[in-house]
């Protein structure tokens, strides 16, 4: 793999050019095709799925994505020292029966 110097980009050129203009080429479908998911939203006779889908992409579209949690468990304890069992616990990734730490010993 090269190496690049020290306060060069690795990718001078910046995004290829194709992929800003299919980006224009789609935002001008914006209106179009919000008025489209608006009206699957509204059509009684769209499957449920459908209608929740198109919901949520306008939501998302309004206000962006909801955030996202994440469950990040840090073990101060070296692998090391751990059990195997321990280590079979956090790698099933049992909530209920996770390894203890260094004080619950």
């Amino acid at each position: 793999m090269a190496k690049f110097q020290k306060g060069q980009s690795g990718n001078p050129g910046g995004r290829p050019k194709a992929v800003a203009e299919v980006q224009e080429l789609a935002r001008q479908h914006t209106p179009d095709a919000i008025k489209t998911l608006a009206q699957i939203m509204r059509d009684p006779k769209a499957p449920p799925a459908a209608r929740a889908m198109a919901s949520n992409s306008i939501l998302d579209r309004a206000f962006g994505r909801p955030p996202q949690t994440v469950d990040a468990r840090i073990s101060h304890r070296a692998v090391r020292d751990m059990t195997d069992a321990e280590l079979l616990t956090i790698a099933a990734g049992d909530p209920e029966h996770d390894a203890p730490t260094e004080t619950e010993h």
